[in-house]
């Protein structure tokens, strides 16, 4: 019954607002929370760890499209040495791309990963998504909460006597979005297709990662939402394989120590 109301609600707020924009380009800032141990390292390495890492990305939407990408910043790969140790920081998905067709639910990622790209396809992974009847305004619109769960994986990163090992452990995210129904395309920098507005704020386990909308314009570069073709076409499974192979010999082979932004 409650799922029956709450798509009720979302068809009733798409017939009020129609014929409002429909296209467009949103800037986002990302601030993401290290999730870091180390061991036998010494207070000195510990002090070199970030703590946190801020990036720009935009998303562009245009004939119930979208394209999630990152901003291009001329600023280097952030590099601490001391204690004998050199860590460097590298943003994953620095050249990624994220196509989602909102009409049929299909997803193309574009992934970089150890100077190759793969071309994944995937289709949106819908979850139960709850009103809570709060709102808040993000540059000047109005937006609505809406909180939901995942549950997936997530990978921990632990310093070992020298030696770097990433695992992958079970791990529920809860979900904080911010919609706004001023602009009613299910966009958005993550879970594109689920809401009836556009996304302009997240928050992941209480502020493990935040996207904050900080720019909004109804220009778009039309041409470039499209499904993205440059690189080999692989599963999920296969691309996690292989950059868990990657990653595997980039410790191997690197002096200090590398780490590697959003999977």
């Amino acid at each position: 019954m409650k799922r029956l109301f709450f798509t009720f609600c979302m068809g009733l707020a798409m017939l009020t607002v129609n014929g409002q924009q429909k296209q467009g380009t949103v800037r986002y800032e990302r601030t993401v929370q290290m999730q870091m141990r180390m061991r036998g390292m010494g207070g000195e390495a510990e002090q070199l760890l970030p703590r946190t890492h801020t990036s720009k990305l935009e998303v562009l939407f245009a004939n119930d499209q979208c394209l999630r990408r990152a901003v291009e910043e001329e600023r280097p790969e952030e590099l601490q040495e001391g204690g004998g140790i050199r860590i460097t920081t590298m943003v994953a998905d620095a050249n990624d791309v994220t196509y989602v067709n909102l009409a049929t639910g299909q997803v193309v990622e574009q992934r970089e990963f150890g100077a190759k790209n793969y071309i994944i396809a995937d289709s949106v992974h819908k979850l139960n998504w709850k009103l809570t009847g709060k709102t808040i305004t993000i540059l000047n619109y109005p937006c609505q909460q809406a909180v939901a769960q995942k549950i997936g994986k997530r990978s921990m990163t632990n310093m070992e006597n020298g030696e770097m090992k990433t695992t992958q452990v079970a791990d529920t995210s809860n979900i904080t979005a911010w919609f706004t129904l001023a602009i009613p395309v299910p966009a958005g920098p993550e879970y594109q297709g689920q809401l009836p507005g556009l996304i302009l704020g997240i928050d992941i386990n209480d502020g493990r990662t935040v996207y904050k909308a900080t720019e909004i314009s109804g220009d778009v570069e039309s041409s470039a939402v499209k499904v993205p073709s440059k690189g080999k076409k692989v599963s999920v499974d296969e691309f996690n394989a292989e950059r868990d192979k990657v990653m595997a010999e980039m410790q191997r082979n690197n002096r200090g120590r590398v780490i590697r932004i959003g999977g």
